[in-house]
C-alpha cells in the first residue's frame, strides 16, 4: 500500500519514494511473473501538479505503470500480433470517506471527546467519495482498461471540509462553539495547513478529459517517458536512496516531475 499522509512522506521523503515508486514497480513485475490479466494502480488527486512529496511520487508510480504498458504493447506487436498477458492502467481519485487516515473517522473521535474539531484551513476544499462508491467505479474501470489508461472518477462537486465538520456536529445533535454562540457544545479551530498541504485538489495534468461508455468515469491523455529512459533514471534513484542521500533524490524526482 502506497505511502499517502502528506506531512508523513513530507518528513520522511526517502522511505515514501522507495514505498510509493519501487513498490508499484515491483507489483508490476509481480503481474508480469505471475500472469496478471490485468493490474490497476489506485492513484490519486494530489498526483495532478503535485506540491508536496507524496503526490510527486504517487505521479512517478503512474509513469512507472504507463513504463510497463508502453513495454508491453511493444512486446505484444512481435508476437504475432498477440496481446501480452497483463494490461497496465491506473486510476486517480480524490479522498474516500471513512477511509484510513479520513477526516470523518477524525471528526467523530474529536466529537465523541467533547471537542474541539481540528481543521487545517477554513477555505480547503477536497474531493470525496464514499468506499462502496470508490470500489465499483474501479472495478468498472478495470473492465475497460486496455491499456496505459489514466482514468478519472467523477467526484462531484468539492467539499469544504470546515463545512463538513459544521455538519457532523449538528447530525450529532450538538451545536457549533463560536464567538457569535459561545455557550455551544463543539468549537472548530484552524491549526494552518501542513508542509505540503493544498488548498484545492485536481484531478487533470492537462484539462482534456475525455468521456468513457460510463458517465462517472473518464480518461486522461498524459505524458510519458519510455521505460528504457524510465529505467536508468530509476536505477540511479535507487542508488540515491541507498546513499541516504535526500537532496539527490528529490533532484532526480524533480527533473522527473518537472510539474511538481
Amino acid at each position: 500500500s502506497a505511502y499517502k499522509h502528506v506531512p508523513i512522506v513530507e518528513m520522511n521523503p526517502i522511505e515514501g519514494i522507495q514505498n510509493n515508486i519501487f513498490s508499484t514497480k515491483n507489483v508490476c513485475e509481480a503481474s508480469l511473473k505471475a500472469k496478471v490479466k490485468k493490474m490497476i494502480l489506485i492513484s490519486t488527486d494530489k498526483a495532478v501538479r503535485p506540491s508536496n512529496i507524496m503526490g510527486a511520487s504517487k505521479r512517478l508510480a503512474e509513469l512507472v505503470v504507463q513504463a510497463f504498458a508502453i513495454k508491453e504493447n511493444h512486446i505484444g506487436s512481435n508476437l504475432n500480433n498477440k496481446k501480452s498477458y497483463t494490461c497496465f492502467s491506473m486510476v486517480r481519485f480524490g479522498n474516500v470517506l471513512a477511509s484510513s487516515g479520513s477526516v470523518v473517522p477524525l471528526f467523530k473521535k474529536q466529537i465523541e471527546n467533547g471537542g474541539p474539531i481540528t481543521v487545517t484551513h477554513k477555505e480547503v476544499v477536497r474531493y470525496f467519495m464514499t468506499i462502496s462508491e470508490a470500489a465499483s467505479l474501479v472495478l468498472h474501470a478495470s473492465i475497460m482498461a486496455k491499456g496505459g489508461d489514466v482514468f478519472l472518477l467523477d467526484m462531484g462537486e468539492p467539499v469544504k471540509v470546515f463545512d463538513l465538520a459544521e455538519q457532523m456536529i449538528k447530525i450529532s445533535g450538538l451545536s457549533i462553539k463560536s464567538s457569535f454562540n459561545p455557550d455551544g457544545d463543539i468549537e472548530i479551530i484552524e491549526t494552518g495547513l501542513r508542509p505540503g498541504e493544498k488548498l484545492f485538489e485536481e484531478l487533470l495534468i492537462d484539462g482534456n478529459s475525455k468521456s468513457t461508455t460510463h458517465p462517472l468515469i473518464f480518461t486522461a491523455t498524459e505524458n510519458m517517458i519510455s521505460p528504457e529512459i524510465l529505467w536508468s533514471k530509476l536505477d540511479r534513484l535507487s542508488q540515491f536512496i541507498k546513499d541516504k542521500n535526500k537532496e539527490r533524490c528529490l533532484d532526480l524526482v524533480s527533473e522527473l516531475i518537472p510539474e511538481w
